[in-house]
């Protein structure tokens, strides 16, 4: 059991289902914050979906939900949750200046790095991506390789394009 399924074990998390363009996600959190987000590509999304359970939708879940519905409707650009993900210090470092990579832009693993307050860990950025509990809300997508390659997402790299492509999409749209 790797981390993030301990994490997720010692939780008990509820999971609940969201169908968006890009393939079921699936949410979890309490009525204070988001937990965690898993992408449809996780091969253990199915399992998490399998355990939801149908009685009251948490706050943080349910807000979760319409505001992936608008950023998936390109309404929306900037999330306003209230999260929790689980994390080291240098974790919660490096997710929250991805979170300050704005809306249809994207950032090198070494400016996040510097960023983050190492600009040497360039490699331990990608790491940290790799844990990211909350993804595409914590939207470790828009890192990209020093030389402008798309490279390692956890949800596969055609799903990466596709969220940056849909951002650029919007923002085209946006200045016309």
């Amino acid at each position: 059991m790797n981390a993030t399924n301990r994490q997720i074990a010692q939780r008990q998390d509820q999971w609940w289902p969201v169908r968006t363009p890009v393939g079921r996600l699936a949410l979890s959190g309490d009525d204070d914050a988001l937990h965690f987000l898993r992408l449809p590509s996780d091969n253990e999304s199915a399992t998490f979906l399998e355990r939801t359970d149908r009685g009251n939708k948490p706050a943080s879940v349910a807000k979760a939900e319409d505001q992936l519905r608008a950023y998936f409707d390109g309404e929306l650009m900037e999330f306003d949750l209230p999260l929790a993900p689980s994390g080291t210090a240098w974790q919660r470092r490096v997710w929250a200046a991805l979170c300050e990579v704005p809306f249809g832009e994207t950032r090198s693993y070494g400016e996040i790095a510097n960023r983050a307050g190492n600009p040497k860990a360039s490699r331990a950025v990608g790491m940290a991506n790799n844990r990211n509990p909350i993804a595409l809300i914590i939207p470790c997508h828009r890192v990209i390789g020093a030389d402008g390659s798309l490279t390692g997402y956890g949800g596969g790299l055609e799903l990466k394009e596709q969220l940056l492509a849909h951002e650029r999409h919007v923002l085209a749209c946006k200045q016309k």
